[in-house]
């Protein structure tokens, strides 16, 4: 390859294409697939590829390296597609995600518009309501903040370098940066992989760099210089054959936290991904290059940027729950939506932008109003995304005098020890973080003291290995000593009512004399009821009664095929309450069917009479907790802390 323009290759289409279907049928929930995922990764070796490829020919071409042109190029091949998707997302998300979730949403599209999209999900799992609900209809523009840190940083290496070397040995200077950059990756990677945050590893710019630069260094090798040495072909070919074998067993076998992933998987994965790609374009006549060059494919890498683009938010919004159907059905019309979506995209706006004269013969130009629109598109995401007032709270009729009669049916009114007359009754919710949505959206009372207590991400089960939605997860720190905090907690606000709720962590599979069990098996039970029974305990170690409130149905997040995940099967919830019910019969304590409210008709639903109860399937709503649940609890919070019945 020589000359100022850089050849077109049907076949690094079809590469494309493989790489998209992969991550759109791993997405889809397809079995065969477990690591679809690393489709990403042949993206990332094949931009590397691609940019280093066109900067080395407009070099040889021209003698000099306009970057300011290169990025304007890139701003008009990506941005539009993306600001459309990030608009139709914030519209979308207006109208479906409940207002508690939209300001982890707006940083979302910021970091989207900034390209830092890869930093955001790493740390996003600083909020725990957004780490352990629905993943952000934007999670999947990482890997695009990742190659567009790359498209920044490496054209400026690459003028360094041919500085550095006075054009003489440039390609020697950039082979040497490849290599030491992919063996500094690599290490950085098995370094900072810990089991307990993969995320550090698989959305960092550094740890994933390697991908990118085994493509840089298959340009620095490759362009310019194919052909002229007798059996080449033969080896690039051998080398394709044991890629595509690699690449297909990883993609049928890995998974995002296998260890061997980060320490060297990663870096296996890119070099078999560059023998394909050498091969297909040493040899456009090869079998290799033939295969992917078939038109399908090549039409569908042509339209793998709106795929990948599009494909995440729309597979959110067409669930089962949303569409009835599951399965194959619910994939297949994933995929028909997709596609369609994809292709109007590109014919509509990605191609017309890319062939307009205006921007092709004014790239500076061009790149300055793409920056202008990302800066609009922002603007609009803010105000899109900025949740609602909220309506003010009703008012609840509260009796916490006395009960007036002496009769023997009359409960007499509780003066507990040390409190001063007329005081506050005081409430203490205990649990999870369903348990903290519910206590701390209760609308403000002048007749009780309420206080939420609930610990996101620790109920009472500690057992330390969890199988959560699908996948290995860790106890958060501290929730294996979860009764000592209830002991300060109690202590501390000393309540007259200590309600307890736990709606999470106790239905999902844990790891018990050597296998994971849940509850509704024997031995596990046995465990639970031990802990239920401390919980009862130390909750009314202080004297307070204690009240029990049964677990509402949950879908915190449909499986990829749109089933539901073990811990939110309805059985597992029953088989919960009935061990709640058993337990708190036994130690005398209250039991209130919060699920019969929440769930009036004994299976889970967003809303009841009209108020939106659950805002992620699993924690409360505000408005639901003020116009549905507190009407019903605080009365009978009132009653039984003034009269203990």
């Amino acid at each position: 390859m020589s000359g100022a323009r850089l050849p077109y290759q049907p076949a690094l289409d079809g590469v494309r294409a493989f790489a998209v279907l992969a991550v759109l049928l791993f997405h889809g929930g397809v079995a065969a697939l477990p690591g679809g995922f690393l489709g990403v990764d042949a993206f990332f070796v094949l931009s590397g590829f691609l940019i280093t490829s066109l900067l080395l020919v407009e070099r040889a071409g021209t003698g000099r390296t306009d970057l300011v042109a290169f990025w304007g190029r890139r701003a008009r091949r990506l941005l539009p597609a993306l600001l459309l998707v990030l608009v139709t997302v914030a519209v979308v998300s207006r109208w479906l995600l409940p207002p508690t979730e939209l300001p982890a949403l707006r940083l979302d599209y910021l970091a989207a518009v900034a390209y830092l999209a890869n930093w955001r999900m790493m740390f996003r799992d600083g909020d725990y309501f957004a780490a352990t609900g629905a993943p952000s209809p934007l999670q999947h523009t990482w890997s695009l903040g990742i190659e567009e840190q790359f498209y920044l940083i490496w054209p400026l290496v690459f003028v360094a370098a041919a500085v550095l070397a006075r054009g003489r040995r440039t390609r020697l200077v950039l082979l040497a940066i490849c290599l030491v950059g992919s063996v500094a990756s690599a290490v950085a990677s098995a370094l900072l992989f810990s089991p307990a945050d993969v995320d550090r590893d698989y959305f960092g710019t550094d740890t994933r760099a390697v991908t990118l630069l085994v493509g840089c260094g298959l340009a620095v090798l490759l362009v310019g210089r194919v052909g002229g040495v007798p059996g080449r072909h033969r080896v690039l070919g051998a080398l394709a054959l044991g890629g595509v074998v690699i690449t297909a067993f990883f993609w049928a076998t890995a998974g995002g936290g296998d260890p061997w992933l980060y320490r060297g998987g990663l870096t296996l994965i890119a070099l078999a991904t560059a023998a394909v790609i050498a091969h297909a374009v040493a040899s456009p006549r090869s079998p290799t290059a033939l295969l992917l060059g078939l038109a399908p494919l090549v039409w569908i890498g042509r339209i793998s940027y709106g795929l990948y683009l599009w494909h995440w938010p729309i597979f959110g919004w067409l669930t089962a729950d949303r569409t009835g159907v599951g399965g194959l059905p619910l994939l297949g019309l994933r995929f028909a939506v997709v596609f369609a979506v994809s292709v109007a995209s590109y014919l509509l706006v990605e191609r017309p932008i890319r062939r307009a004269r205006w921007t092709r013969r004014r790239p500076r130009l061009s790149g300055a109003a793409a920056l202008s629109a990302a800066l609009a598109t922002a603007a609009v995401a803010v105000l899109l995304t900025a949740p609602p007032p909220a309506r003010p709270a009703p008012q609840i009729a509260l009796d916490t005098r006395p009960a007036p009669s002496a009769s023997a049916s009359a409960a007499p009114p509780i003066q507990r020890p040390g409190r001063t007359p007329g005081a506050l009754p005081r409430i203490a919710f205990m649990g999870d973080s369903v348990s903290w949505s519910l206590g701390t959206y209760l609308p403000q009372q002048d007749k009780l003291q309420v206080t939420a207590r609930g610990v996101p991400g620790c109920g009472i089960a500690r057992l330390p290995e969890i199988v959560y939605v699908g996948s290995p997860h860790p106890n958060y720190p501290g929730c294996d000593k979860w009764d000592q905090r209830w002991k300060r907690d109690i202590g501390s606000d000393d309540p007259d009512v200590a309600v307890i709720l736990l709606d999470r962590w106790e239905l999902m599979d844990r790891k018990l004399n050597g296998r994971y069990q849940h509850v509704g098996e024997p031995e596990f039970d046995a465990y639970l009821s031990r802990e239920l029974n401390l919980a009862i305990d130390v909750a009314g170690s202080r004297g307070g009664h204690v009240v029990v409130l049964t677990a509402p149905y949950t879908r915190r997040a449909e499986r990829p095929d749109g089933g539901l995940w073990p811990e939110d099967q309805p059985d597992r919830v029953d088989a919960w309450n009935r061990l709640l019910r058993s337990t708190a019969a036994a130690r005398k304590a209250t039991v209130l069917d919060l699920q019969g409210v929440v769930c009036p008709d004994r299976r889970f639903t967003w809303d009841v009479g009209g108020v939106r109860v659950r805002s992620d399937g699993l924690h409360f709503t505000p408005e639901g907790v003020q116009q549905v649940i507190a009407p019903w609890l605080l009365p009978q919070l009132a009653r039984i802390a003034t009269t203990g019945a």
